[in-house]
């Protein structure tokens, strides 16, 4: 693919940002984002219009599957058209010395690199894929060409008498091969158009099944679900039933992955829904390595015990395999208590921790909740005599720290 004429072509290389379509689930959420409609979309591709773009980075974050977090360096940039009509990203160009001009190459990039730095602080920092986890496979399965999955079950997590419905989907994929990986998420396209006749967006649900399946040697993944009143991927997915056909894309997520080594000690925070890979993460350790030396720590938040999801079987993990904080904020009579709060009750156990090299901390669920984290760290950190500004991207920076919020 070359680049097509371009009013911002010149004398010396320049940045052009664009979105990787065999990533992208097409979900809308960078062009909602992006504040100076630098974004825009047709029926096949969500596009960057270099003559717009200011590499403001708003949109990096709040992608789900990283799709638009990529770059090329050209002399020219690639239109709006060319953009549409792919189905893959173009190599980045070899570009001649004399078209350098006065900034190299080198500069470039680390602008780039700097701007990315910039966009990731926050969220959790650019993350990097634990030392020991095995290789994820991403992206086999497109919207062109998705993987069609049966429901084997459809089970509401909690109780009849609270508002929230949360669902356990169970998805199989008969002769299918669809390899995951604890920490992956699948995207589901429900059925038919929306009011302006296009397929509707896909959606990104985190696997709550480990790797060999819901049940030990199966090809299936279970997905904890909420229905949302308005949500028509949620609502479509939370009425399935046994038998029912699905189309699934991905797998995605190539960083917030279970490290393989039984040393690691992995501490996981969420709320609600973002238990899901945190089941996956268990059970992954409960079949492969059930003795492992190696601590897990689970701090899981709802507002009260029949709105937490899999409170019953939480309950007979052991706690030599988990230890358990469940954690309400509802409670009659009671004060209310954050995922936050605990963890600060827990400073001791918590900073030795930190101390450790083999620690990993996995924060999941609502976007909120990643303040208060980052507060009940800090003020952990200085109850110990340790520095969570300087600790944090040591951390991010070796695979050990890992936010994935919505």
């Amino acid at each position: 693919m070359s680049a097509s004429p371009n009013p911002q072509a010149g004398s010396q290389p320049l940045k052009q940002h664009l979105i990787d379509p065999e990533i992208c689930i097409r979900c809308g959420t960078c062009e909602e984002t992006c504040p100076i409609d630098a974004i825009t979309h047709n029926d096949d591709n969500y596009v960057v219009d270099a003559e717009i773009c200011n590499y403001c980075m708003d949109c990096i974050g709040p992608c789900p599957t990283g799709s638009i977090d990529n770059w090329r360096l050209v002399m020219t940039a690639y239109s709006l058209e060319e953009q549409f009509e792919w189905e893959e990203l173009p190599e980045q160009e070899e570009l001649e010395s004399g078209e350098q001009g006065s900034v190299s190459l080198e500069a470039l990039e680390d602008e780039i690199d700097a701007l990315l730095a910039k966009a990731h602080e926050g969220t959790g920092g650019k993350a990097v894929v634990p030392a020991s986890a095995s290789k994820p496979s991403v992206n086999l399965f497109r919207r062109d060409h998705p993987a069609v999955a049966t429901v084997q079950g459809n089970f509401r997590l909690t109780k009849d008498n609270v508002e929230n419905d949360v669902r356990h989907i169970i998805l199989d994929f008969g002769d299918t091969v669809f390899p995951v990986l604890e920490g992956q998420s699948i995207a589901i396209t429900p059925p038919g158009s929306d009011k302006d006749g296009k397929p509707h967006e896909s959606r990104l649900y985190s696997i709550a099944s480990p790797r060999d399946g819901e049940r030990p040697n199966t090809n299936n993944v279970a997905l904890t679900v909420k229905r949302e009143p308005e949500g028509l991927c949620s609502n479509y997915i939370c009425d399935l039933k046994k038998g029912d056909q699905v189309q699934v894309t991905g797998p995605f997520g190539a960083t917030f992955l279970m490290p393989g080594d039984p040393l690691a000690n992995i501490i996981m925070i969420c709320t609600g829904t973002g238990s899901a890979p945190f089941r996956a993460f268990t059970e992954r350790r409960r079949r492969a390595m059930p003795d492992a030396p190696g601590k897990m720590l689970l701090f899981f938040g709802a507002r009260q015990p029949d709105e937490l999801p899999y409170f019953g079987p939480l309950m007979k993990v052991p706690e030599d395999l988990l230890a358990k904080h469940l954690v309400y904020s509802r409670l009659p009579d009671q004060p209310k208590e954050y995922v936050q709060d605990r963890m600060r009750d827990c400073a001791g156990e918590f900073s030795e921790l930190l101390k450790d090299e083999r620690t990993h901390i996995y924060i999941c669920g609502l976007k909120g909740m990643e303040t208060g984290v980052d507060e009940a760290l800090a003020d952990i950190c200085r109850s110990e005599n340790l520095d969570w500004a300087s600790l944090k991207p040591t951390l991010r920076t070796t695979g050990r720290y890992h936010v994935e919020t919505y």
